[in-house]
């Protein structure tokens, strides 16, 4: 496994290509109903198809990657693309990052600087996402992942401890390589609890009410695209591969939906970072293949098997407007080692994208007491 130095260059014809897509954009109606009510609203998704066919300028986010070294690795039969940021400090820690769906490295670029006076920062594309993807490639669900990863960091980079943080699949591999790989975690730092689904604990424990209408909320409202992403993936694949609108639509609806934004999706996200991450999962064609931890989940079950826990000391950043936010005393069901958890003021489920500063600074708290 050696790794080769990467640098990103998308093919001018390939930006000719959408612009032209884009341009030829075949609009539904919109119920009569509240923007947003049923899904993405046809107003701001015009809007936003505009501004990506005539001034986002995918260039300039192209060189923000490329000011970071990159390295693509053969592996488990794929070419495993990763950032590495060394660190600045004098006895860095390796830290893994970890994104999720609909994330990408792209979400790291703000964070990773904040991160390297302490760390040195690994920060992959998660195998079948992104740069980590070409057709016709194996499919990996979290466990798949985690087991990826953990190969990278110890077999190709050569750190015996390390690190990891994730929120979203990022907090599932992170959990995963906690249960998988205790002796090699320094300890996890998380912003999604990553629990069971269930109220089978002390009715009286503090944050229950706020859970249960949580999760309420969630199952009757929310988990759509988990059902079809975690049953029938390759029908969906189709109309988000051949169309930037869909595309656009399917993933601008979560950035909505789950950040502490108001309402607005650039209250909380800029335009430019939402689209630099959609126009990765466009230019890379791998949005089929990054449905395929849902369909892993729903045909294997949980990542952590039942009774087992995560010993490792763990870390959690509770942001506000989570989409699932449970209560220590469920979570200590799963985490026994728990030796932080934070209240955030702001932020919801893109922590890296949101509040950068806040989320760098919780982790650097966390870590710097396990050294």
């Amino acid at each position: 496994m050696v790794a080769q130095p990467f640098r990103l260059q998308v093919a001018e014809s390939a930006l000719a290509d959408l612009r032209e897509r884009l341009a030829r954009t075949r609009w539904p109606d919109e119920p009569p109903l509240e923007p947003w009510s049923t899904g993405a609203s046809l107003s701001y998704l015009q809007d936003l198809l505009r501004y990506w066919q005539s001034s986002f300028d995918w260039r300039a986010w192209e060189a923000k990657l490329n000011a970071f070294e990159q390295y693509k690795v053969p592996m488990r039969g794929i070419d495993l693309h990763y950032i590495l940021a060394p660190g600045r400090g004098p006895r860095p820690m390796p830290l893994l990052l970890a994104h999720g769906w609909p994330g990408s490295v792209f979400e790291f670029l703000k964070l990773i600087p904040l991160l390297q006076e302490d760390f040195t920062v690994v920060a992959p594309s998660l195998p079948g996402y992104g740069l980590s993807f070409r057709p016709g490639q194996a499919r990996f669900g979290t466990e798949d992942i985690a087991e990826c990863v953990a190969e990278l960091m110890t077999d190709v980079l050569g750190f015996k401890r390390f690190g990891a943080q994730g929120g979203d699949w990022g907090a599932s591999i992170s959990s995963v390589l906690g249960y998988r790989y205790p002796e090699r975690l320094t300890g996890i730092h998380l912003n999604l609890m990553v629990v069971r689904r269930d109220l089978r604990f002390p009715a009286d424990s503090p944050g229950l009410e706020k859970y249960q209408a949580q999760l309420a909320n969630f199952l009757k409202e929310e988990t759509g695209y988990q059902a079809i992403q975690g049953t029938k993936p390759q029908t969906l694949a189709y109309g988000l591969s051949d169309s930037p609108a869909g595309l656009a639509a399917w993933l601008a609806e979560k950035f909505r939906s789950w950040s502490d934004c108001g309402g607005t999706i650039e209250n909380a996200i800029s335009r430019d970072e939402m689209l630099a991450n959609i126009s990765l999962y466009w230019f890379t064609g791998a949005i089929g293949s990054s449905f395929w931890p849902y369909y892993a989940r729903l045909h294997r079950g949980w990542p952590i098997p039942e009774g087992r826990t995560i010993d490792v000391p763990t870390g959690y950043a509770e942001f506000p407007k989570e989409i699932l936010s449970p209560p220590r005393a469920l979570a200590q069901k799963t985490y026994t080692d728990i030796r932080r958890w934070s209240a955030m003021p702001k932020g919801g489920h893109f922590a890296a994208l949101e509040q950068p500063e806040l989320l760098a600074r919780e982790v650097r708290e966390f870590f710097s007491a396990l050294r």
